[in-house]
């Protein structure tokens, strides 16, 4: 029987230790010390004992195969609502085709954060990658998908992402200012703003976008022209309702997504005001509903499909052991302009 020696432990005590030079030391074959390390059951129990003592002497560590990945893209949102969700999955869906990959959905419940226990199940499912959208992920989760080697890439971030997280969203800050400079070009002056949550980075970029426009064009901002919203349709009625009843009430209402900007429509109707004629509106998004209300609707046309398909590849390239051009990517907004914006009267 083959005992080490204090060369031979020397030797096997160096980095990269592998099966044979164990083999070797133990005084057995290859083979044998395979199906020690791989739990098989066809070695005799002194023979598995001598291997498993050089094994545990020398620190040899045995190297698991990672778990395979299975072909699924995990998206995640802080809510299932509207057209939005239904845009991105249009745009995750396409790349996920390509790779032929599926898409599973869930929802935060309207939280900033997946609730209790969706890590433990992305982790069981252990998908190619993760998507949050408008729904950031916390420390904690961040860590247990970074172990599991699960990449992961943020499409809308709710909050400024760190730079080494990647990231997918778009122009909001340029959006906001082409929106208040096209209602400033035509004419208007008292121009409202329906704003989206404060904790929602998309939101606030869009209102300095607003602000910036107003200061160039040098009109202070009125406190009583800004309203506090949630990217909810009733919000945009309720914060129209209070706009219209202002002894001064605007000439134009900048909403900061298509969705309020529809609250905006139904307010004005209720107080019997006209679009464009007494009113201008616009919203931000350009949802595919916007061209058949009435008039249609003028608003920042931000490339929703195109974000899910970006984030998507991402997440395909990363799980390839790619690394992305940049961490963070911004896709570009556009004015569109239709009927609900138009020069106040005089």
């Amino acid at each position: 029987m083959a005992t080490t020696s204090d060369a031979g432990t020397q030797r096997a005590a160096r980095p990269g230790l592998t099966i044979a030079e164990i083999a070797r030391l133990a005084g057995v074959s290859a083979p044998t010390v395979s199906k020690v390390v791989n739990g098989r059951s066809e070695v005799g129990a002194e023979t598995r004992a001598l291997v498993e003592q050089v094994l545990h002497e020398h620190g040899y560590q045995h190297k698991k195969r990672a778990a395979k990945a299975s072909a699924l893209i995990e998206l995640v949102f802080h809510q299932l609502a509207g057209v939005y969700p239904i845009e991105i999955i249009k745009g995750v869906e396409r790349v996920a085709d390509e790779h032929n990959l599926a898409v599973v959905v869930s929802e935060s419940l309207g939280k900033q954060t997946p609730r209790r226990g969706w890590i433990e199940g992305v982790l069981a499912r252990r998908p190619t990658g993760v998507v949050p959208v408008f729904s950031d992920l916390s420390v904690g989760q961040r860590a247990q998908l970074t172990a599991a080697r699960i990449p992961f890439v943020v499409l809308d971030p709710t909050g400024v992402p760190d730079d080494e997280i990647p990231s997918v969203g778009s122009t909001n800050w340029h959006g906001g200012l082409s929106a208040t400079r096209h209602l400033l070009e035509l004419g208007h002056r008292r121009i409202a703003v329906i704003t989206g949550p404060s904790w929602a980075l998309c939101s606030r970029a869009r209102l300095d976008g607003y602000r910036a426009a107003l200061d160039a064009a040098g009109i202070p901002v009125d406190p009583a022209l800004v309203r506090d919203g949630q990217f909810e349709i009733g919000g945009g009625l309720t914060s129209t309702i209070d706009l219209l009843r202002l002894p001064e009430p605007p000439t134009a209402i900048f909403a900061l997504n298509d969705g309020m900007a529809i609250g905006v429509y139904h307010a004005a109707s209720q107080a019997g005001w006209r679009i464009p004629q007494d009113l201008s509106v616009v919203g931000f998004d350009d949802y595919p509903l916007d061209e058949w209300l009435v008039p249609p609707l003028t608003t920042i046309r931000q490339p929703l499909s195109d974000m899910g398909a970006v984030a998507a590849q991402m997440v395909v390239d990363l799980a390839r052991g790619g690394e992305p051009p940049s961490k963070r990517r911004e896709l570009a907004t556009e004015l569109i302009v239709r009927s609900s914006t138009a020069r106040p009267l005089p």
